[in-house]
């Protein structure tokens, strides 16, 4: 099963089990992750946003222009920014690292 980091906002690190098919966000969920979610799921928030390690950005899918639009809203956006709900699990992700960040930003 592939892997993948969540970094805290505190600096620590925590590697947990990623099943394929899962968002990073379920993925989060499944491991008391502080990651909130607001909308679950539905692109309706910007509330999961995570800040991707640049050695995987350019591994995953494109932002659709409606993730682009909610993360206009996020709060702290980075150029690595995406939304953990649109980023799905596979075996080319195996070792995905992703910041959380400290606060959020929920205006949907």
């Amino acid at each position: 099963m592939p892997k993948m980091t969540f970094i805290n906002p505190d600096g620590s690190e925590k590697v947990v089990d990623a099943a394929n098919g899962l968002s990073v966000l379920e993925i989060a969920h499944k491991n008391d992750i502080d990651l909130e979610g607001a909308c679950e799921g539905s692109l309706a928030c910007s509330t999961c946003h995570v800040v991707v390690d640049e050695e995987w950005f350019d591994k995953l899918n494109e932002a659709s222009e409606e993730e682009e639009d909610m993360l206009d809203l996020a709060f702290g956006l980075q150029q690595t920014s995406r939304l953990g709900c649109q980023i799905i699990m596979s075996d080319d992700l195996d070792g995905l690292t992703v910041h959380v960040p400290a606060e959020t930003r929920n205006i949907g």
